[in-house]
């Protein structure tokens, strides 16, 4: 056989093999995600009976307000919720707008890709329009319940806001909403979602790196309220259409995770003594 042939024949095999070397290596690593929690409104202390049914007479809680982000390294910037838009924040409550919070770790709007919506209530989606670009995650259930049955006269509509359906019609209408339909789903690479809880008519919480042996990330948001919640298995007091399902998913929750430290729920001040400051407001979680 001609020598050259073989030469080349070599040189494409050893091509080959680095191109799938580099190929393993980069999906291995398109599910992994750096997790962020943001505090964009300062903290305040509440009686544990106002969110845990059954809480011990004394208890208080420090609850604040709260969204994620996850930073993947496949070039998705991920926000789970989207915090609110508060015009007539005072100074003193310490509130600033979700975007300019994100800008703290050089984070601005248009980096957003997605935004998974863990359901609608006003402190939660209120903040979606601030992110023009991002494609919009929401479980259907979820969605028409809010834009159509909670108006109902039979329906629940306490805590959603009018302006807040408009704006998820509008984005509907753009091309940016994406349905997700049902229990237990991988949405996208390492991100796996959860329905059950009831918090809403079908809310979701998501387990991110979900494929990682160490480094699960459970993000609860208001599925879990705080984590007298979770230790206590006490479901909350308002705001749930199924109490005995809160407290079904809350003990799911604790299986599918490998260090139960990473289960965060969605308005616990504690999560940001827990973990590690990147950012005035701003924790990392996991590795």
């Amino acid at each position: 056989m001609n020598p050259k042939f073989l030469l080349m024949k070599e040189k494409a095999a050893s091509a080959l093999i680095l191109f799938m070397t580099f190929a393993s290596i980069h999906c291995q690593n398109s599910d992994a995600y750096q997790v962020y929690a943001i505090k964009f409104e300062n903290s305040f202390l509440a009686p544990a009976s106002d969110i845990a049914v059954g809480a011990s007479t004394g208890d208080s809680v420090r609850m604040c307000f709260m969204f994620w982000l996850l930073k993947g390294d496949n070039g998705r910037n991920i926000l789970v919720d989207a915090g609110f838009i508060d015009s007539a924040a005072a100074a003193d409550r310490n509130y600033v707008r979700p975007d300019r919070m994100l800008q703290r770790i050089n984070i601005f709007p248009e980096d957003i890709t997605d935004i998974i919506v863990t359901h609608p209530h006003f402190d939660h989606i209120g903040g979606v329009n601030l992110f023009p670009k991002a494609t919009v995650w929401m479980q259907k259930k979820d969605y028409y319940y809010f834009v159509g049955d909670a108006w109902q006269e039979d329906g629940f509509s306490e805590g959603f806001e009018k302006e807040d359906v408009r704006t998820i019609l509008e984005i509907n209408l753009q091309g940016r909403l994406t349905f997700v339909d049902g229990d237990n789903i991988e949405i996208m690479p390492g991100i796996k979602v959860y329905t059950g809880s009831k918090h809403t008519y079908e809310n979701q919480y998501l387990l991110v790196n979900s494929n990682s042996e160490s480094n699960k990330i459970l993000i609860a948001s208001d599925a879990i309220w705080l984590y007298y919640n979770l230790d206590n298995l006490l479901t909350i007091p308002t705001y749930v259409f199924d109490p005995i399902a809160y407290v079904e998913a809350m003990k799911r929750m604790k299986t599918l995770v490998t260090n139960p430290d990473f289960i965060i729920p969605g308005h616990d001040d504690r999560v940001f003594s827990k973990f590690p400051e990147v950012y005035e407001g701003i924790v990392k979680i996991g590795n």
